[in-house]
């Protein structure tokens, strides 16, 4: 599922407009950026949980070239799928 695709089933599902489903999904989105660009975290019981993580500089190479590089520290957004999700994809197979 996309961006599009959720929008459109939030509409159907709860009779919203596509505008208004849009503004709603675009809500969540930004308001999860924010709290993410602040260090927060988001958790979302029965789903799982969006952290940042910080990765420290390091030296790399570039695979096409074989020149090592320098890459910049960096912070991430991280999900770590909560166990109900885990046990209800797990349980299809």
């Amino acid at each position: 599922m996309n961006k599009a695709m959720l929008i459109r089933a939030l509409s159907k599902k709860e009779n919203l407009t596509d505008k208004q489903a849009f503004d709603v999904v675009n809500l969540i989105f930004k308001g999860f950026t924010a709290v993410l660009k602040q260090g927060g975290r988001i958790e979302i019981r029965g789903f799982g949980t969006f952290v940042v993580r910080n990765y420290k500089a390091y030296t790399g190479r570039n695979p096409k070239t074989g020149v090592n590089i320098k890459v910049a520290p960096k912070r991430s957004a991280f999900f770590k799928v909560g166990k109900e999700l885990k046990k209800m994809v797990d349980d299809e197979l």
